[in-house]
């Protein structure tokens, strides 16, 4: 299920990394594999919204 992109923090920490993921490649599908600079933006802002919905694994220290 493909969301609109978020604009904002607490949007973006509502959907999972997954979702993003999915919202990533559907992004490329759409380009056929060139972004534009507005793609490219939007892609940054995706890309950011995945790393910080992505789960961290465990460190011991």
């Amino acid at each position: 299920m493909l969301h609109s992109m978020s604009t904002t923090l607490e949007a973006a920490s509502e959907r999972s990394a997954a979702e993003v993921n999915e919202e990533i490649r559907a992004l490329w599908r759409r380009s056929g594999g060139t972004l534009t600079s507005e793609q490219r933006k939007q892609y940054q802002r995706l890309v950011m919204e995945w790393a910080a919905a992505a789960p961290r694994p465990y460190r011991a220290v």
